[in-house]
């Protein structure tokens, strides 16, 4: 279904896109500092099956452009191009400052791990700029000359999914370390939001530049 070449590219880009700090993995850092490497664990895998739903929307919005016309799915690529590349000059601009503890979850308090796993879902799954990047992400990732592009673009969001849990669940194993690591260098996160936004815009000027 994916292409070699097209599962490795969009795995990079997912990587940098799971790893770049963000709201979902500094709650993730923060419930393992605070509760213990489980608690963090079970919500940061909860973060990453919130993209499903994300997928599902954009799996469904996509295919009804499609069956619309051809002309209004080029238009959704131009238009996810110009999100992405305002998203990579937004984090070129960052100045840094990641602040591990602002990210702690809504009524977090003593919720179970199961508990925690449910908010990290939910967080994830109501957040409606994550809806707006799946819709502008996925796409371009997709060979529209390969045909099923829904199915592309449902294996796309499963791929994604799979290596935020990955990415997420050792994040919250890690918390200490990691949190230790950021805050004995403050300008990490800095160049992490550098590496991102260069990526962003590429990704954004490629998919905007492509027929």
């Amino acid at each position: 279904m994916l292409a070699p070449e097209q599962l490795f590219a969009f795995l990079v880009a997912a990587v940098v896109v799971t790893a770049t700090p963000g709201p979902d993995n500094l709650m993730v850092l923060a419930v393992g500092l605070s509760r213990g490497r489980r608690h963090g664990m079970a919500f940061g895998l909860g973060c990453a099956l919130g993209c499903l739903s994300h997928t599902a929307l954009a799996v469904a919005g996509v295919s009804a452009l499609l069956a619309a016309s051809p002309l209004a799915f080029t238009v959704l690529r131009v238009a996810g191009g110009a999100y992405l590349i305002g998203l990579g000059v937004q984090a070129l601009r960052s100045r840094g400052g990641t602040r591990i503890g602002d990210g702690s979850p809504p009524g977090e308090g003593e919720a179970t791990r199961a508990g925690l796993f449910v908010r990290g879902v939910v967080a994830n799954a109501i957040n409606p700029k994550v809806v707006l990047f799946f819709l502008s992400f996925l796409p371009q990732f997709v060979a529209t000359d390969r045909g099923g592009v829904p199915a592309q673009m449902a294996a796309l969001g499963i791929v994604f999914t799979l290596q935020a849990a990955l990415l997420f669940g050792l994040l919250g194993f890690f918390a200490g370390r990691v949190g230790r690591w950021l805050t004995a260098r403050p300008r990490a996160g800095l160049w992490l939001d550098r590496i991102a936004g260069t990526v962003f815009v590429g990704l954004g000027v490629r998919l905007i530049a492509s027929r």
